[in-house]
């Protein structure tokens, strides 16, 4: 966004939406200080906190409580939203009839292990894999670590279970690159995709949902319902996942560690994760409230 634009378009910030890695978390995965001291002086101003991560609902929720926000979270990039303070589902995405069907087997076929999430939180459980155990790379480190959390159905590509909403794969950076160009040829217009470094784990994860599902949607459904424009939002991230909001809220800001892209594409930069951005977001959206109250 241009400085004329932003002068021309002095609207009061009413929703302040944070991703968490790498934005509200830093590289250990902690939440900072400065997520802390930001969440609450918006908070005081009146300004709305969300979380909106590709993150599962389950991993999201001890950060919503170390910020004390109770707002609905938007997970697995936009395709669930649901409430913490009861895990109500607010907004579930569905994959039109056939698709899923396609998607996983086409995975399957290019010699990758798909991981499919569905809404079961209160079941104890949050996604469905073929295998138990994958190797030495980053998706066997994830179901290393995640095993309680998943449902092994060795067919899960040919009969996958009802509700799926999102899911991943994982790999090289090239392969998941090229796996994402053959699902957008051989399924167009019907996914949403993106390949994103995992923070966590080794490899890179091609992560898809239903076509037009991203943190945006998410965050637009639940801005409309509290009669908040788009350009009354700020929206703060700092990787691919993240450019949806980054560029059609009214403030799209960058964290300083974010990538190329996402610099690129926002409206400003702050300092990065290790070093206080949030404070620096605050006062952005303090200053965008307090010009928009001014007389003239």
């Amino acid at each position: 966004m241009s400085d004329a634009r932003l002068r021309t378009a002095r609207r009061r910030i009413r929703l302040l939406v944070l991703d968490v890695d790498g934005t509200v978390m830093d590289s250990r995965h902690d939440v900072t200080a400065a997520a802390r001291r930001a969440v609450r002086r918006v908070r005081d101003a009146g300004v709305r906190v969300m979380l909106a991560t590709g993150r599962r609902y389950r991993d999201t929720l001890p950060v919503a409580r170390a910020l004390d926000i109770d707002e609905p979270i938007v997970t697995a990039s936009g395709a669930l939203v649901k409430r913490p303070t009861d895990h109500l589902t607010i907004d579930r995405a569905r994959f039109a009839p056939g698709v899923l069907d396609r998607l996983l087997a086409a995975i399957v076929a290019a010699g990758h292990e798909p991981v499919v999430y569905t809404d079961s939180f209160a079941a104890g459980y949050d996604f469905h894999c073929r295998v138990a155990a994958a190797g030495n790379g980053g998706l066997g480190e994830y179901l290393d670590r995640n095993r309680e959390l998943a449902r092994v159905s060795p067919d899960l590509d040919v009969a996958p279970p009802e509700g799926v909403f999102a899911g991943f794969t994982m790999g090289a950076l090239p392969a998941m690159l090229a796996l994402e160009a053959a699902l957008h040829a051989s399924l167009p217009a019907q996914l949403s995709l993106h390949v994103i470094r995992s923070p966590r784990y080794r490899d890179w994860l091609c992560e898809f949902a239903p076509a037009d599902v991203t943190k945006w949607s998410g965050v637009r459904g639940r801005a409309g319902a509290w009669g908040i424009a788009a350009d009354e939002i700020c929206a703060v991230g700092d990787d691919v996942n993240d450019l949806p909001m980054i560029r059609a809220a009214g403030l799209g800001v960058a964290m300083g560690n974010a990538v190329a892209e996402v610099r690129a594409a926002a409206d400003r930069v702050v300092a990065g994760h290790e070093a206080d951005g949030l404070d620096e977001v605050a006062e952005l959206v303090l200053a965008e409230t307090s010009q928009s109250a001014a007389p003239g």
